[in-house]
Parts: structure tokens; sequence; C-alpha cells
């Protein structure tokens, strides 16, 4: 059994505010199985790293033996959230939303368990709401109290036009919650007002009002915008392993600690000493490639988390030697054997002497696969894979 103050640590891990705290202590110390919501409107196909962070969070409710509920706005997506907008967003056609709403489901699955998920469609109740009852629901919140929300209040001082449509899109959210019988929710910080509105509703209904876990927005590749398709600043959950790789291993090192305790299902232990190995003089690059390919393996299994660095140019790691490889002849002038320091620079692998010493004394060099010394030297009328560093490898010919 896991503990509730354990419980409640891996709950807290990266999220931006817990409202409120001592209730949802209450109810773990009550030893409820909670009801966990996190709804997605469908309004692109494809998922990249930041919409993942709430899909950890539910994976970790879910270790925690909690019930798991994926709700696809199927209903919400065709109103068009206006979260952050600056104009009123077009709202998508019934068979857009199904047909992105599919793709989403293959994603989350590569981090949910489906056997323990119950995925929810909110055209279930929404679609059976008579205009009546509709009206009934606008009735419970003001136009004054909408008008609080900071993206609706800067386009109505700014003259921008506002739907009425809009202001439904908050209500019918936080009615998800009053049909779900959530108990809590998940949410982007932008999303704090959407949903404190399921607290109201579930308070009106006569319902325990849910808890609310509000997670960052996760800061794309260049460390500055969100991470968004649009800033060419993502990684995408279905670009190649390769893609993954090279996009990962190219963040800022300032970003790596942020990724970790965001997507990183590592313990946050093991992750406090990777930060430590690095803050005494450990290269960051390692840590990265501790990091890639433990999202690799997540959405494309362990094989291509091994392989993927194969597909980032000519890099490979030291003493592994892929298909395909340059040849290149250097002449030995007569001499029966080569210093290997002269190899490498003769076969283009260092640009000089200095580099040579350089690699060689980083005991990153490496013949047919294996580690060497400064000292040894190659015959002539062989055939070696000689490999300078994770970048230069060939197979060289000696004449």
């Amino acid at each position: 059994m896991v503990s509730v103050e354990e419980q409640l640590a891996l709950i807290k891990r990266g999220a931006d505010e817990l409202i409120v705290e001592e209730e949802l202590v209450e109810k773990l110390k009550a030893g409820k199985r909670l009801r966990v919501k996190a709804g997605f409107d469908p309004t692109a196909p494809d998922l990249h790293l930041g919409h993942t962070v709430l899909i950890n969070k539910l994976k970790q409710f879910q270790d925690l033996g909690h019930d798991v509920l994926f709700l696809i706005g199927d209903f919400t997506g065709m109103i068009g959230d206006p979260t952050g907008k600056s104009a009123t967003r077009p709202p998508l056609t019934a068979e857009q939303v199904m047909e992105n709403a599919q793709t989403y489901k293959e994603q989350v699955f590569k981090i949910l368990d489906p056997e323990k998920t119950t995925v929810m469609f909110n055209s279930e109740w929404m679609s059976k709401m008579s205009a009546g009852d509709m009206i009934r629901l606008a009735g419970q919140y003001t136009v004054a109290r909408m008008l609080e929300r900071d993206d609706f209040s800067k386009r109505f001082k700014g003259e921008q036009s506002i739907a009425i449509h809009e202001f439904l899109y908050p209500l019918v959210q936080g009615y998800d919650s009053v049909a779900m019988c959530a108990d809590v929710e998940l949410g982007g910080t932008d999303q704090k007002f959407n949903l404190l509105m399921g607290r109201t509703l579930q308070k009106s209904a006569g319902q325990p009002p849910q808890n609310i876990v509000t997670m960052p927005l996760l800061e794309g590749l260049d460390g500055v915008q969100k991470m968004s398709k649009s800033l060419h600043n993502y990684v995408g959950v279905n670009d190649a392993p390769g893609q993954m790789y090279t996009k990962l291993l190219s963040m800022p090192d300032a970003l790596i600690w942020r990724y970790f305790e965001l997507l990183s299902f590592k313990d946050m232990t093991e992750v406090s000493e990777l930060k430590a190995s690095v803050d005494a003089g450990r290269n960051p690059q390692e840590v990265k490639d501790i990091f890639a390919r433990e999202i690799i393996e997540r959405f494309h299994g362990a094989e291509a988390a091994a392989s993927a660095h194969k597909g980032v140019g000519n890099q490979v790691a030291l003493g592994e030697i892929p298909e395909n490889l340059e040849e290149v002849v250097v002449d030995a002038d007569s001499q029966e054997e080569l210093p290997i320091s002269a190899v490498l620079r003769l076969a283009g692998l260092v640009k000089n002497g200095a580099a040579a010493k350089d690699v060689l004394g980083r005991g990153a060099v490496y013949v047919d696969g294996k580690p060497v010394e400064a000292t040894l030297k190659l015959r002539v009328s062989g055939r070696f894979v000689v490999q300078a560093g994770k970048k230069k490898i060939a197979r060289v010919v000696i004449k």
C-alpha cells in the first residue's frame, strides 16, 4: 500500500497548483478510489510532448490505483475552446472531431493502460440535453463572472468580438464533471477558470466538489515559448526515433531537469542524482541521452530506443560498427606500421596531430569496436574500422 504522503508527493510532482489540498488528503485518507478526469478536445490529429504532461499525470494516478477517465470532447470540440484565443475559433465538423479522436486514442495508449482507462465522449450526455436544459445550465453563471476570465476580459476591453457560444464552453466543461462524478480534474494552468467551473456546478448539483491539479505548460525546445508545432519547437509523439533523439539532444541544458520532472517516469531521487553528477562535471549530453532513450522507448519500444542514435547523421555509439561505412585508403609510404595518431590524421578522422592526441587522451578511439591506446600501431595491408569520437568513423585500408 502506498501511503497518503507518498501519493500526495507523486500527485504534486511538477504540478503548478493543487486545489484544495486538504480536501484531497481527506479523500486519500478515506481510501477512496478517485475518479480522475482529464478532457481533450481533438482539435488536431497529432500530439506532442507538451500534451503528454497531463497524460503522464493521469498515468501516475493510474499507477496509484485510481480510476482514470479520459474524456474526448467531441461536443466541446465543435464549440471550440476560447482559452487564450484573441478571436473566435472556427468550430470543427463532427467528422473532423471523430477522425482526430481516433488518432488521440492510439497515441495516449502508448502511455496509459487501456485496460484501466475509461474513454468517454461528452456528446453522450450533452447531445441529450434539450434547449431548456441548456438554458438552465446557462442560468447558473453570470456574464460578469464570465468576463473575469482573462482572455474574455482582454477581448472585451479591446472591442474584439466574443460569440455567445464561447460562453458555453466553460459551462459545458464544468458540466462534464457533474455528469462524470469526477473527484479530481487535471488541466493546464491556462484552464484554471474552466476547471473551477466544474467545482461550482458540482456544488449546485449537490456533489462533493472536485479537486483540481493544474500542470504547467511545457516550454518547447527553444526553452522560451510554449511547445507548439506552429513555433517549430516541438517533439511529436509520432516523430521517428532518430528525429526524437536529435531534437531532445539539442535542447538547452537549462531545460533538462524541467523535462525530467514533467515527462520522465524516473523517481525524483534518481533525477537528483543525475543533476548532482552534472553539477560535478558530467557532460550534460550524456544525461540528455538517458532522457531521450526513455522517451523513445515509451513511444517506439526498447529496440528503437537502443538504435535511435543511428538515425542521427553519422553519430554512433563508441565502439559500435554501423553498416555501409565509408572506405578510406591511407598510404603508409613504405612503412610497415603506422601509429594510430597518424592513421587518424591521414584518414581525415581528425584535423591534425593535436586533435589526434586529444581524442586518444580521452579514450575515444576504437579500432574494430575496441578501445585502443595511443601507442597502438597498425600494420600495412590491413583493413580496420577506425572510430574517433562519436561522429567520425571509417573503414581504413592501409597500403
